[in-house]
């Protein structure tokens, strides 16, 4: 499973939640590309879309 380290303040956004592009439950987390996600549906999200670039 992927570990992401989101130990940065900028994956804390203090203006309020926002809906987890995954799993649509509010989150105040960002990706480094700023969009709301939890850490733990990113790493899900990785892991699932890992295996299939590598044809498992």
């Amino acid at each position: 499973m992927a570990l992401l380290n989101w130990r940065s303040a900028d994956h804390f956004d203090h203006t309020g939640d926002q809906p987890c592009v995954i799993c649509t439950k509010p989150t105040p987390l960002r990706s480094d590309r700023g969009k709301p996600v939890h850490k733990v549906c990113a790493e899900e999200w990785i892991d699932r879309h890992a295996q299939k670039e590598d044809g498992e």
